[in-house]
């Protein structure tokens, strides 16, 4: 059994600036699929759940970010190589975001991680069509707007993140 598969929990960096979330676009080799995804993935040994989340986040976007509290830790259901998701607020420190590697798929021939893109967390209507059909992507953006108290009538104001911003310390 690989190292990968013996993994059952993905920490995820939920990396959010003036009310926008950083995905990463995938292409996955195996199946052909393109979709979009949180930064993260499974701890090393030794590692702290922190620890984890900064590795993930410098290897995937090239950012240094400062991790902050818990937002969701949630069970997965269905074929996820993951049983269960903890995503944490993150701010970025340092660094330009751009596509970094996947250490366990990537090759000198294929990189997995092709773009970033910030989604606009008042609107949902402006995200890409490949997020708004996700069946995985789609709901778990809709889980941490909810847990970051972004409601209806907030995709149609904008608002400051002064409130998020500072409890990611």
């Amino acid at each position: 059994m690989n190292e990968q598969a013996k993994r059952t929990i993905r920490y995820q960096a939920a990396i959010i600036h003036n009310d926008h979330l950083l995905l990463l676009k995938a292409f996955d080799l195996a199946d052909g699929q393109t979709f979009w995804l949180i930064p993260g993935g499974g701890r090393e040994p030794g590692e702290s759940e922190e620890e984890c989340i900064q590795r993930e986040v410098c290897e995937e976007t090239h950012l240094h970010v400062e991790v902050g509290r818990l937002i969701l830790d949630q069970l997965v259901m269905g074929h996820d190589p993951y049983q269960r998701l903890k995503t944490y607020a993150c701010r970025v420190l340092s660094g330009e975001p751009r596509p970094g590697t996947e250490p366990e798929v990537d090759t000198a021939d294929h990189r997995t991680l092709t773009d970033v893109g910030w989604f606009d967390l008042r609107d949902s209507t402006t995200w890409d069509s490949l997020v708004l059909n996700d069946p995985l992507t789609y709901p778990l953006l809709q889980r941490l707007r909810s847990a970051l108290g972004y409601s209806a009538e907030d995709m149609r104001s904008a608002r400051g993140l002064t409130a998020i911003d500072s409890d990611v310390h």
